[in-house]
């Protein structure tokens, strides 16, 4: 999410142009960056209205892992490929507009799009929890690798999977009828 890149690329921005007033909105909708007002956007993944040019900003790509707890594990087993998936409980994030955070997975060239069960669905602007929900043994979440790295560390959760989730990247957003 972008609270792991902005903090910097704000910091950087504001130095260079002080004298340039950044008023920052943060929401996981797919909003119209000019009808709201705004003379820039940051977006995550590769949506991208026909009116805007897409910069790459921040880091190229943020791996997604799979990762669950190991009682959880110890419980239900440990899926080894995707379609083991389908037999787990699987924490699911959705954004505001409605749609579910795809799992699309890839080891190498192979790339296996799949649509998982989930009785416990989380918004985005709340994955936090959804880390936690997985900590507590109530299934598998995939989610931003670096989230998910002090966990792995500390042994409370444990990468699930030899899969992937395929990585998106950041971008920003500007009209196109804007220089850049």
């Amino acid at each position: 999410m972008l609270v792991d890149i902005l903090p910097p690329l704000v910091e950087r921005f504001v130095a260079t142009h002080p004298e340039v007033r950044v008023e920052i909105m943060i929401d996981d909708r797919l909003v119209d960056v000019t009808a709201a007002g705004c003379d820039a956007g940051i977006r995550y993944g590769e949506y991208l209205a026909k009116d805007m040019i897409a910069v790459p900003i921040g880091p190229r790509f943020q791996r997604l892992a799979l990762a669950a707890a190991p009682p959880y594990l110890e419980a239900h087993g440990v899926p080894l490929r995707p379609r083991d998936l389908l037999s787990h409980e699987c924490i699911r994030l959705r954004f505001s507009s409605g749609a579910l955070v795809g799992w699309n997975l890839e080891r190498g060239d192979e790339h296996v799009p799949i649509d998982l069960p989930g009785r416990l669905i989380i918004g985005v602007d709340a994955a936090p929890a959804a880390i936690e929900f997985a900590r507590a043994g109530r299934g598998i979440i995939a989610t931003f690798e670096n989230w998910l790295d002090p966990y792995f560390r500390s042994g409370a959760l444990q990468p699930v999977c030899e899969f992937r989730c395929k990585p998106a990247g950041y971008s920003d957003l500007k009209p196109a009828s804007v220089p850049i």
